[in-house]
């Protein structure tokens, strides 16, 4: 398993989670998992995905995600799984 973390951030809008997992499921890219909340209508999504059966290189997929976030008006980030921990480690 290949494991990286996804955060998606800004105004919500509709076809925010669709646009973003058309994209994942086109790349076969799994979510393991996901987390999404809108508070005073600013969207916040958070994935756990794996990227092992996907044949795009990962500097690709950051790249696609940021060309995604700049259409949707959002801030999308893809960190690999062992930065995010040792980042976010007490």
């Amino acid at each position: 398993m290949e494991k990286a973390i996804i955060t998606v951030v800004g105004k919500d809008a509709v076809g925010i989670l669709a646009k973003t997992c058309t994209y994942l499921a086109e790349e076969r890219i799994n979510i393991l998992d996901i987390s999404q909340t809108v508070v005073q209508d600013y969207f916040n999504m958070m994935m756990i995905v794996d990227l092992a059966k996907s044949a795009v290189p990962f500097a690709k997929i950051a790249q696609d995600l940021s060309r995604l976030a700049g259409r949707l008006g959002m801030e999308i980030r893809i960190q690999k799984s062992e930065i995010f921990e040792k980042m976010h480690r007490v």
